[in-house]
């Protein structure tokens, strides 16, 4: 019988590795929630055209990389629909706000979302077909100030605070500015024309992209076409008064607050929705058109750790009000990536291992152990059956201490403890026992 295993593309997360997961994710939400997010959750499939209208049918997620298929109708008087797995979460939450008339309350919506996407894409290190992200969107009607470069500059310094508190050293963050929809049409058409007699000379994707997306050509990291990408027209040249003063004033409220940045007008995002201020933050300290130099080991070929920008048309091309908006989406996997490579990650210890002295004392070690879970401990809870050196040999394996708990300790309420780093032991009175084990309060990942 052929054995089972985890679809190429698609791994299996398992303890002590999903410690550090949960680390990341709980940061995230103690950091957003300071900057007054509340969580959102929508579902993993929509219908495609949410994509095809939201990311834009020339891209290559919605082009080559989305997970479709046709959901069969029930009855007579269904219809069948064209699903697929979300490949990215923005549209979706923009949908969501369309749909539960958000826009009407008048205030800013600020939604964060930590969940699956997928994409049928060449795996490689970091990058998965099924993958984690953690993003979040700022999105309300104009009256409430969501067309204001203070959003933008207030997102990129949760941003920058929650790889702070994650500890993540030697980020870097891009940031460039794509203009109005009017200064993306002009520029997008300056680009067709410069790779037109060039575009012959560059790999088969980017000759593809020059002709349906022109601007995907300057998010191309083949380093055989980085000549012909770095030669290509700027995209500063092409904003209006009104985009440069926006991003003007976002840089100026990034200088005020200490976030650190880098203009880079070679980052222009690929996605059809975004509009002016659009960021990625690296890590490795190299710019995104020189990833794959051999500077950058940890995240392979990719070294962005996420990206995001501004999406102000994007809910009137959904059919919705209009909702300007700013968002990102963080790789998890990618994230985690960067953590692992800066921390040597160990297993959590639990406080204290019970070991009960024989099979007879196994209820009264479950009591025991109910008592310490409930003074929030972590306690792993032994059996009767085996003989004492086996509980030992499991205790310091899993465990900081070893309660030991036989007929004479259940009588006299005094326990048996041994810490196995010092190697003492001493008796502690039931009553004082979950103070003597200690409480670890940080997940351990280093």
């Amino acid at each position: 019988m052929t054995t089972l295993k985890a679809v190429r593309g698609t791994r299996d997360l398992l303890p002590p590795e999903t410690e550090l997961w949960n680390h990341v994710e709980a940061i995230a939400r103690r950091v957003f929630s300071r900057y007054n997010f509340g969580e959102i959750r929508t579902p993993v499939f929509e219908d495609t055209s949410l994509f095809a209208r939201g990311v834009g049918e020339e891209t290559d997620i919605v082009s080559k990389e989305m997970y479709t298929w046709e959901d069969r109708a029930r009855a007579q008087s269904e219809k069948a629909q064209s699903l697929t797995l979300r490949p990215e979460n923005t549209a979706g939450v923009v949908r969501a706000y369309i749909e539960h008339k958000l826009g009407e309350t008048g205030l800013l919506q600020k939604l964060y979302s930590i969940g699956p996407q997928f994409r049928r894409e060449r795996p490689q290190k970091g990058r998965y077909r099924q993958f984690w992200q953690i993003g979040a969107e700022v999105i309300g009607p104009p009256s409430a100030g969501s067309e204001s470069p203070l959003r933008d500059a207030e997102v990129l310094q949760m941003l920058a605070a929650y790889l702070d508190e994650l500890g993540i050293e030697g980020w870097r963050l891009e940031i460039s500015s794509v203009g109005s929809a009017a200064d993306r049409a002009r520029y997008t058409a300056a680009l067709r024309e410069a790779l037109a007699p060039v575009k012959h000379r560059m790999c088969e994707d980017n000759q593809r992209r020059a002709e349906t997306n022109p601007l995907r050509v300057l998010d191309s990291k083949d380093e055989n076409d980085q000549e012909i990408i770095n030669a290509l027209p700027n995209i500063a040249d092409y904003l209006d008064e009104d985009s440069k003063a926006h991003f003007a004033a976002v840089l100026a409220a990034l200088d005020r607050c200490g976030v650190r940045y880098h203009i880079n007008p070679r980052l222009v995002r690929g996605l059809d929705y975004y509009t002016r201020t659009t960021f990625e933050f690296t890590h490795g300290g190299l710019s995104p058109q020189r990833a794959s130099s051999p500077g950058a080991p940890i995240l392979g070929a990719q070294n962005a750790l996420l990206g995001g920008g501004r999406y102000d048309g994007l809910s009137e091309a959904l059919g919705g009000p209009k909702a300007p908006g700013i968002g990102f989406a963080i790789g998890e996997d990618r994230l985690i990536l960067t953590l692992q490579s800066q921390q040597q990650q160990s297993a959590p210890l639990a406080d204290a291992f019970i070991a009960p002295l024989s099979a007879d004392l196994n209820p009264a070690a479950l009591e025991l152990a109910r008592e310490l879970r409930r003074a929030g401990l972590r306690i792993e809870l032994g059996d009767g059956a085996f003989r004492l050196k086996k509980s030992f040999e499991i205790a310091n394996k899993l465990a900081r201490k070893i309660v030991l708990l036989g007929e004479d300790e259940l009588a006299s309420g005094m326990l048996t403890v041994k810490d196995f780093a010092s190697g003492e032991q001493v008796k502690v009175a039931r009553g004082e026992l979950a103070n003597a084990l200690g409480r670890v309060e940080s997940v351990e990942i280093g």
